[in-house]
């Protein structure tokens, strides 16, 4: 499997989809890590044979997720997950360090951020901030479908 030059050996994916299908991976805590996170998921839903938009979503989605965990935390990696649920694709990031505050606000329009949760909004059927469950940090987690509604 090829994989990114800074992606450390524990980061990188453990073989193919886990039981229920599922993709995790952990990431260090550097700018390229978004781009690794869509490379990845990119790869595992196209040998899922996932549907084009549900793989662009989620690649989106992940991206956004991964982006506010470097920016927002002060963990040195983060943990990401791709799961098949029925018609739903979950997508999750874990990281250290309390999670969102409020819901997300309204960025203005010369902001050159602030739209990331936004996004995830707009493409997740339900998404979510939970502790845990080693107590340490937050995952902000999305369910979006997988076909077109």
């Amino acid at each position: 499997m090829a994989s990114s030059p800074h992606v450390p050996p524990q980061a990188r994916r453990h073989g193919s989809a886990l039981p229920g299908d599922c993709l995790r991976f952990r990431l260090p805590a550097v700018p390229t890590s978004a781009a690794e996170a869509r490379r990845l998921t990119r790869q595992q839903l196209a040998e899922w044979r996932a549907p084009s938009d549900a793989c662009d979503s989620a690649q989106l989605v992940i991206s956004e997720l991964v982006t506010n965990a470097l920016r927002y935390t002060d963990s040195d990696s983060v943990g990401c997950e791709v799961r098949l649920a029925g018609s739903l694709l979950r997508v999750a990031v874990a990281s250290g360090g309390a999670g969102p505050r409020r819901a997300p606000g309204r960025a203005a329009d010369d902001d050159e951020g602030g739209r990331g949760l936004l996004l995830v909004c707009s493409l997740a059927q339900v998404w979510g901030v939970r502790p845990r469950e080693a107590g340490d940090g937050h995952e902000v987690w999305a369910e979006l479908p997988l076909s077109p509604s």
